[in-house]
């Protein structure tokens, strides 16, 4: 199997005594520019406002096209769900406008029409001249998007940005555009005459505008992009080099699904409903969050998609990026319960197997019992609870279900080779796949659900290759052994750690990147840009610290591009407790011949008992269920997660508190000129 971020070493300085320090923000400084403002798979935010004022929503949907062919399965669905949404966040249904084609399901007053260019113009302009100085215009689209060339001289890119309404249709050489498509001309336009009144503008945007050249070959997925071939635009019209527009001005943020080289997707549920991956955790995080800025609310919906299927990474932008979501959204995460009914299912996050306690009240109180969710649908789930049972709050998360592939898919031209002992090898495809295999280059890359081959690059997506005595079929085995692992220990730690976002995280970890020189050389340490790249041979530091009044037991693992887990910290057996104030140093390179791929780095921080062993979760990064038992309860009960039939040690059913702080890493291949050597800070 082709290695990702696989890292050469660990280095770590002794624990120091210091100062807490301030949490550190690696979030690059975005641009104000039209080409970016409304179409990279937009999410538009929700502001702060004083008490007086108003909040409206346009919201559309776009399902079903009428001349183009390009239906999708889940804005609609979209629409409905951030309707629901904005509603508990305060919004009243007079005050939302919804174009969708499927207005079913709509709470009373809302307004309604079809998602067409006319329709989302004219709504977006009653909303502004029915607003006020102070109020706030949510603008959300879920949909299609595109590019086209530039016929104006506007756009530094040379492209004009697209979403297309219901009626959009093909390139019109006569108006030099996509027919009834919306423009980043027409939204600017809009926005800036909306923030001239001092209106605020919030933009929550699922769609993707550029078709990246990446090799779609199968998946479970569908991406929200539309190509100018399939638009009809001639190959020979050419965009018009000019200024670009100036920057618009005024109290705003755009939350985009995916970055600008990336696709956005729409997935099905387990209950067969398709949402906008985008839409669907956004909605979880802002249904979850009592008080947060809306770059803590992107920071969490990056987290919950990171677990999904598609390795998409929103983005924002704005100056109001580090305001207050308006509205003070849930007073608590407890569900109703009556008559063996659960009123939350799948969009709040919860699965088949989910653990939950029972309450007669919904703050507060002791358990009457415990309960496991069967029957999950996307907006109930059935349960066995007491008669006097009205709420029920979630204690942990079901074991991952077993890694499942799809059908194998062939990327190389028909007969080139012989794939016949590679297919065999295989095991039987499954209903809800988590990786697809293609057949390319005389291997198996395991794609992830969405089947995109490479997106990071050629060899990016990792492959299953023999090693040396190894047959087709051993190879599958030990790779699939390590894919399971490494994503059933994500979807577990992910589980077992608290959603909300109101509590304070217990560390602050700080991080420092040394790019390559050689691998015997690195430049100077700078803050790390998690929008810019990382090549083989950099080094990462993390400055980990305690910032609670609690001793705190860390860990640090390494989750590689091809789902392999490695251990970081702690090393040697050496003590990984933080008492309050302490901080410690954590660094690693990058392995020479890495490649390309999205990767991350899990900081993890268990409360320490006085009287305990330490919680050491570096144990977990081995698939080997042989090793010795662990004595700490914490990681008992993650290993009985990740295996269901293993025998219980007394472990308890609602363990310590779990802390993760997930820091995305983006790595790119390179080609380092000397062989790798440990460093020391």
């Amino acid at each position: 199997m082709d290695k990702g971020g696989t890292l050469v070493g660990l280095m770590t300085n002794p624990v120091t005594r210091s100062a807490p320090l301030a949490p550190f923000r690696g979030r690059r400084n975005l641009p104000t520019m039209r080409a970016r403002l409304f179409f990279l798979s937009v999410t538009l935010a929700l502001l702060a406002a004083p008490a007086h004022a108003e909040i409206r929503a346009v919201i559309v949907g776009v399902s079903d096209y009428l001349s183009l062919d390009a239906d999708l399965r889940g804005p609609a669905n979209d629409a409905r769900l951030m309707a629901e949404t904005l509603a508990l966040r305060g919004v009243l249904p007079t005050n939302m406008t919804v174009l969708t084609s499927d207005p079913t399901g709509l709470a009373d007053g809302a307004g309604t029409a079809r998602p067409t260019r006319d329709a989302i113009l004219n709504a977006l302009a009653a909303a502004t001249l029915a607003s006020a100085e102070g109020d706030t215009i949510v603008f959300t689209f879920s949909g299609h998007g595109a590019q086209a060339p530039d016929l104006s001289g506007d756009e530094g890119g040379g492209y004009d940005e697209l979403l297309l309404p219901a009626d959009a249709s093909g390139w019109k050489g006569a108006i030099g555009s996509v027919e009834n498509a919306l423009s980043d001309d027409d939204l600017q336009i809009w926005a800036q005459q909306t923030l001239a009144k001092g209106i605020q503008v919030i933009a929550l945007i699922d769609a993707c505008h550029s078709a990246t050249g990446f090799r779609a070959v199968g998946g479970q997925g569908v991406a929200k992009v539309i190509d100018e071939a399939q638009l009809g635009i001639p190959a020979d019209v050419t965009p018009v080099q000019g200024s670009p527009a100036p920057p618009l001005t005024g109290d705003f943020v755009f939350l985009y699904s995916s970055q600008s080289d990336q696709r956005s997707f729409e997935y099905p549920m387990t209950d067969g409903t398709w949402h906008g991956e985008f839409t669907l955790r956004l909605a979880q995080t802002l249904r979850d969050t009592q008080d947060a800025s809306w770059a803590q609310v992107l920071s969490a919906t990056t987290e919950a998609m990171v677990q999904g299927p598609a390795r998409q990474m929103p983005d924002g932008e704005g100056p109001l990026l580090t305001a207050r979501v308006f509205g003070t959204g849930p007073t608590t995460r407890r569900f109703p319960v009556e008559d063996g009914h659960l009123s939350a299912g799948l969009l709040e996050g919860l699965t088949e197997g989910t653990e939950l306690a029972l309450y007669t009240t919904p703050t507060g109180g002791t358990p009457l019992a415990t309960a496991t969710l069967t029957n999950v649908t996307a907006r109930s789930a059935r349960l066995t609870a007491p008669d006097d049972a009205r709420w029920a709050e979630v204690t942990s998360a079901p074991p991952p279900a077993i890694l499942t592939l799809a059908a194998p898919v062939l990327a190389d031209p028909a007969d080139s080779r012989d794939y016949s002992a590679w297919t065999a090898a295989l095991p039987t495809p499954g209903d809800t796949p988590d990786l697809v295999p293609i057949l390319t280059d005389g291997a198996i890359a395991l794609a992830n659900a969405d089947g995109t081959l490479d997106p990071q690059g050629p060899g990016s997506t990792p492959r299953i290759r023999r090693e040396p005595g190894e047959t087709e079929a051993e190879a599958v085995d030990r790779t699939l052994a390590e894919a399971a692992h490494g994503l059933a220990l994500r979807k577990t730690l992910a589980g077992a750690t608290g959603r909300s976002l109101t509590g304070k995280a217990p560390l602050s970890v700080a991080t420092e990147r040394r790019a390559a020189l050689t691998c015997d050389q690195t430049g100077p340490a700078t803050p790390f840009n998690p929008a810019q790249p990382v090549a083989p041979c950099d080094q990462l530091w993390l400055t980990i610290t305690n910032t609670s009044g609690t001793a705190q037991d860390v860990s640090v693992l390494y989750f590689t591009a091809d789902f392999r887990v490695q251990p970081i910290y702690p090393t040697r057996n050496l003590s990984n407790r933080l008492a309050p104030g302490e901080t410690t140093r954590v660094g690693l390179m990058i392995e020479p011949g890495s490649t390309g791929g999205i990767e991350e780095i899990w900081t993890l921080a268990v409360p320490a008992s006085p009287d305990a062993p330490r919680a050491d979760l570096t144990r977990l990064a081995s698939p080997d269920k042989t090793r010795a038992a662990p004595a700490d309860p914490m990681t008992a009960w993650l290993e009985a997660r990740l295996d269901p039939g293993a025998t219980s040690r007394g472990f308890s059913t609602k363990p310590a508190p779990l802390t993760m702080l997930r820091q995305i890493i983006r790595l790119t291949p390179g080609l380092p000129a000397a062989p790798a050597t440990m460093m020391e800070n």
